[in-house]
Parts: structure tokens; C-alpha cells; sequence
């Protein structure tokens, strides 16, 4: 159980994944926990980018989906801002613990998100953020499904804001506080220093608006969650790229290209035990 995990102390390294293959990869890496990317949905999904296209339907099946690929791996799943008002924050938080998830992240925007890490977002008001915090600690069936909060507020306020809104979050039950997009390591220490009890995030996005310290620094400095969102997502796009332009070009893959053999594929996915 996530829950389980957390209670070690241990700073856990968490990798996005986005449909059930990658997460069967992920979970033969090693892995302890997955998370599921918002972001990496809406790409691999609609090939879309992450601006609030996807519907909650659509999250839901591909929860399912990651679950029953990784079996009791625990699965972290973007709620994005729970696709409406508090009533469907409940519908939300109903289906992903069902579908097998055992935490759901959910975040201040309004509607239409954005990616934490692009520009010109915007958040809700702070009592309507609470409420879909609450909503989600009232629905949930089991307190082993965990609640992330989400604020997004750095960037559309300031540092002070964020660490109003999520002292209001943990107040309201949340069980993991994470503060989007802080723009340096002092601020990152100053979220520490303020919440010092905390299951709290950081959310290492390449290119993106936060520094990214090694793992060990990371533990020094007092966050037990590193996400690494989108890391596969931009890796495997662009190794379809160099593949499909080799195609392409010379009708046969590049010979120095890396790449699973028929048989080692077949493997990976368990053909043999399904014949």
C-alpha cells in the first residue's frame, strides 16, 4: 500500500506512466509506485497537449487500464481539478478508488488546466479549492486512498499564497501537500521549514520551472515524493520520431537504433502465459 510506503520515511521516486504498457515497463523496473500523468494521457491519448482536453471518463478507463496491468503496484492518479464542482470531485474519487487507484491528485484551477509548469494559469478561489479537498476526504471509502492537494497558486500569486492554500489543504484532511512549480531551492526549503510534518511533492519536469537536485538532495531537503512526470513520455516520442523518420527515408529501421527483439517483447508482455 502507498500508505504503507510513506510511513517508512523513505524518500520514494515515483515515474509517470500513461497507458498500461508503460506501466507494466515501469513496474518490471522496479518501481515501488506509479504515477498517472495527466499530461502523458493527453499526449498519448489525443496527442493533444495538457490544457484540460481530457474528460474524466476518459481518465477513468485509463486508470483501469495502469491497474490492471501493475496489479497491487500502487497507482498516484492526476484528478486534474476534479472536471467540475464539488459533486464531481465525489464522482471522481468514487471511480478511481474502485478502479483500484490508491491516491488521487487533485488541483486549484479553474476549467480549463493547464500543466503546472506552462504559463498564464489561473486558480479557483480558495474556499472552492477546500471544498473539493473536503469532498474528496468525505467520499473516499478507505483512508489507505489518499488525497494529494495541489496548489498552483506560485505562479498566479506568489510563494505566501501557495503556503496559505495548503495549510488550508492540510487542514481540511488532505494526506500529501503539493505545492506546484516552486523556482528554487530556497523556496523548496522554505515549504519544508513551513510544513515540516508533511508528506510533501516535488515534481521534476524537464525544462521546467523548478531546479532539479539529485535524489539525495531532494531527501536532504525534506521531500518524500520525487514525481519524474513526463520523462518516458519524452523519451518514447522521441524515439518514435528517429524511428518513423527512418522509415521513412530508407524503407528498414536504423541499424544503431535500440530496440526490443520480437521475442523479448513477447516476453515483456507475458505471451507464455497466455499459450
Amino acid at each position: 500500500m502507498l500508505k504503507d510506503l510513506l510511513k517508512t520515511k523513505q524518500t520514494i521516486l515515483i515515474p509517470g506512466v500513461y497507458d498500461a504498457l508503460s506501466a507494466l515497463i515501469g513496474k518490471q523496473a522496479g518501481f515501488k509506485a506509479l504515477y498517472m500523468s495527466g499530461f502523458g494521457v493527453a499526449g498519448s491519448l489525443l496527442a493533444k497537449p495538457d490544457i484540460g482536453l481530457v474528460t474524466a471518463s476518459e481518465m477513468i478507463e485509463r486508470a483501469g487500464q495502469i491497474v490492471s496491468a501493475v496489479g497491487d503496484t500502487p497507482v498516484i492518479a492526476d484528478g486534474d481539478n476534479g472536471y467540475g464542482g464539488e459533486h464531481n470531485v465525489a464522482r471522481l474519487v468514487s471511480a478511481y478508488e474502485q478502479a483500484g487507484l490508491q491516491a488521487i491528485q487533485l488541483e486549484d484551477q479553474v476549467s480549463p488546466k493547464r500543466c503546472g509548469h506552462m504559463e498564464n494559469k489561473q486558480v479557483v478561489e480558495l474556499d472552492e479549492a477546500v471544498a473539493k479537498i473536503s469532498m474528496a476526504i468525505k467520499t473516499r471509502m478507505s483512508d489507505h486512498f489518499l488525497v494529494v492537494a495541489r496548489t498552483d497558486s506560485r505562479a498566479t500569486h506568489d510563494l505566501k499564497e501557495a503556503l496559505r492554500r495548503g495549510e488550508a489543504f492540510l487542514k481540511a484532511g488532505a494526506d500529501i501537500l503539493f505545492i506546484e512549480a516552486p523556482q528554487s531551492i530556497e523556496e523548496m526549503v522554505t515549504i519544508k521549514n513551513e510544513f515540516p510534518d508533511a508528506v510533501l511533492i516535488a515534481n521534476m519536469v524537464e525544462g521546467g520551472k523548478t531546479p532539479e537536485p539529485g535524489m539525495n538532495e531532494l531527501a536532504d531537503l525534506g521531500f518524500q515524493i520525487v514525481l519524474r512526470p513526463v520523462t518516458a513520455l519524452l523519451s518514447v516520442s522521441r524515439t518514435l520520431q528517429e524511428c518513423y523518420s527512418a522509415l521513412a527515408e530508407t524503407g528498414k529501421p536504423q541499424e544503431t537504433a535500440k530496440h526490443l527483439t520480437f521475442d523479448e517483447y513477447n516476453g515483456l508482455i507475458g505471451l507464455s502465459e497466455y499459450i
